[in-house]
């Protein structure tokens, strides 16, 4: 079969008006590799296997032809009917997958219905949802059996397509039964999609349940991108200095840009949090034991610029990356099964996390896959970027297997990870400060930590749901950044005293610095403002009236 011509636009695949308007608004000029190869076969009908790396556009590649044939059929039919099913492996996939859909179908209106069944509501609330009938449904497995096995969904007479992104992980979260039995709701004709990072056993069974004589898109592309768009830096540091390392190259701004900071466990999320708090660094935890909607919430701020630096764990798959059943052991079920991996996918898997600039691996990577899907993160698209790797003594084994992943990529040895120079005599005072405030972290105030932000993110989700979903608005304007203030901060922690500093960056800190008294001084003078009109009666209304 003769693939596509290369070079092709959005607008040589006569979409439709609308969807053209809303790729233009997102800012898309022409289509990725992914998506060039795959649009053709998708807007034809075809059965299609699609694996592309980690941000490669797998998501936009099955969402464009979808909303394209839905609004055809919109002109052909006038009956509202649920026509196409997205399965994906975890609730923050779902959701994201979710978002891509409302944004290429906002100059649609009500035109195109979409609805997300991941979240874990009432059937009711599922129920309702359904009565319209919407276009296209988006579901893990799980949740699409119960819909579609009580009657509450029924795509008997009309599903067109089905895609399961995600694929290879579909079997590892326990979700093999529910496939099995949702497929015996489907017609016997239909489109079916798989998109995969890999193309594993797993996915080879699925393919053989679900695709008929499909075309099979295995790009000829790297799992990372190559080259000068990503580079890859390690510095060989133990538990003792890898604070300190941290908080010297972030003070002193040899890290720029939006960062991902992995370790490996939530623990350490907390524990490093609390570590750059003391200095006046703002930071934010992916905490996968809070609810979805404010995991979601956090990610999008972060996309959205709000802040820079976030803090993420995949400590689950690290310390148990199956379960394995023994004779005797109980089945586990789906949820066991679910939430050690939903845990990394949240994080290393699938997310979208836009315009990262650098991914630093404060604790190493159990495995070549761990470190593949973290350094994915960044350099996506068109964007550069860079991963920096902490390694301890007893994990240098580990190192040199990603050395070896990286070097296979194209052969040459600008691969191997490079050595990120730093002189510790230059910044020995730097050194005392990050000693003392990691030894001030206990694992009580941790603990705290960690309570008093589930205890809030509770009281955000339940007790003002519904007012938040009025006033979407004031959901944005909540923070996940906020001090945790379980370990004593030291404002003047904050500033980075010209004695401290070596001389080749004195003048970048000399401006830091005086940007930070600018900012405090406006501080200062808009609250003195406030506080004079408040005391001031002429200045409220012409009333005799004083705080």
């Amino acid at each position: 079969m003769d693939e596509p011509e290369a070079g092709l636009n959005f607008h040589e695949f006569e979409l439709d008006e609308r969807l053209l308007r809303d790729i233009a608004r997102l800012g898309w000029i022409s289509p990725t590799l992914v998506q060039e190869k795959a649009l053709p076969f998708l807007l034809e009908g075809k059965d299609v296997l699609i694996r592309a790396r980690t941000g490669s556009g797998k998501t936009a590649a099955f969402a464009i032809p979808i909303i394209q044939n839905v609004l055809r059929r919109k002109g052909e039919a006038t009956v509202r009917d649920t026509s196409v099913l997205v399965m994906a492996p975890s609730q923050d996939l779902c959701h994201q997958i979710t978002k891509v859909f409302a944004d290429l179908t906002y100059s649609c209106g009500a035109l195109v219905r979409v609805v997300d069944l991941s979240s874990k509501e009432e059937r009711g609330t599922h129920r309702h949802l359904l009565a319209e009938r919407p276009d296209i449904v988006v579901s893990t497995p799980a949740r699409l059996r119960t819909v579609l096995t009580d009657g509450t969904l029924n795509v008997r007479e009309s599903l067109r397509c089905v895609t399961i992104d995600e694929a290879d992980l579909m079997f590892s979260f326990g979700f093999e039964k529910d496939l099995k039995a949702v497929l015996k709701h489907f017609p016997p004709v239909h489109q079916s999609v798989l998109c995969s990072a890999t193309l594993e056993e797993d996915v080879a069974m699925l393919k053989k349940m679900i695709l008929h004589n499909p075309v099979i898109l295995k790009l000829e592309e790297p799992q990372l991108a190559v080259g000068s768009q990503l580079t890859h830096y390690q510095i060989e540091a133990e538990e003792t200095n890898k604070a300190a390392i941290l908080y010297t190259v972030m003070k002193l701004k040899l890290i720029q840009g939006k960062c991902i900071i992995f370790v490996k466990s939530v623990d350490r999320c907390y524990r490093l949090k609390l570590f750059l708090e003391q200095f006046g660094i703002r930071s934010c935890i992916l905490n996968s034991e809070l609810p979805i909607k404010i995991r979601c919430h956090t990610v999008n701020q972060f996309n959205q610029g709000i802040y820079d630096t976030i803090i993420a764990s995949d400590e689950l798959i690290a310390e148990n990356p199956t379960l394995v059943q023994t004779k005797n052991a109980k089945k586990p079920t789906t949820k066991q099964l679910l939430q050690p991996k939903e845990s990394e996918s949240s994080v290393s898997r699938g997310i979208d996390f836009q315009c990262v600039s650098c991914v630093v691996n404060f604790d190493f990577p159990s495995d070549l896959n761990s470190y593949i899907h973290r350094a994915g993160r960044t350099a996506r698209g068109s964007n550069n970027g860079s991963v920096l790797s902490f390694v301890s003594a007893n994990e240098s084994q580990l190192k040199e297997r990603v050395e070896e992943f990286l070097q296979s990529l194209s052969g040459d040895h600008q691969f191997v990870m490079k050595n990120f120079n730093f002189n510790f005599d230059e910044v020995e005072a730097f050194k005392y400060r990050a000693k003392d405030a990691w030894r001030a972290i206990t694992k009580l105030s941790i603990r705290e930590a960690r309570i008093k932000e589930l205890k809030m993110e509770m009281f955000n989700s339940e007790k003002l749901k519904s007012f938040f979903e009025e006033n979407p608005r004031d959901l944005h304007t909540l923070r996940h950044d906020r001090p945790l203030h379980t370990v004593h901060v030291q404002d003047h922690l904050g500033d980075v005293p010209e004695y401290l500093v070596p001389p080749a960056l004195k003048p970048m800190v000399a401006i830091m610095n005086a940007k930070r008294k600018r900012k405090f001084e406006e501080k200062k003078a808009a609250t003195k403002k406030r506080i004079t009109k408040a005391d001031n009666p002429l200045l409220v209304g012409g009333l005799d009236y004083k705080i």
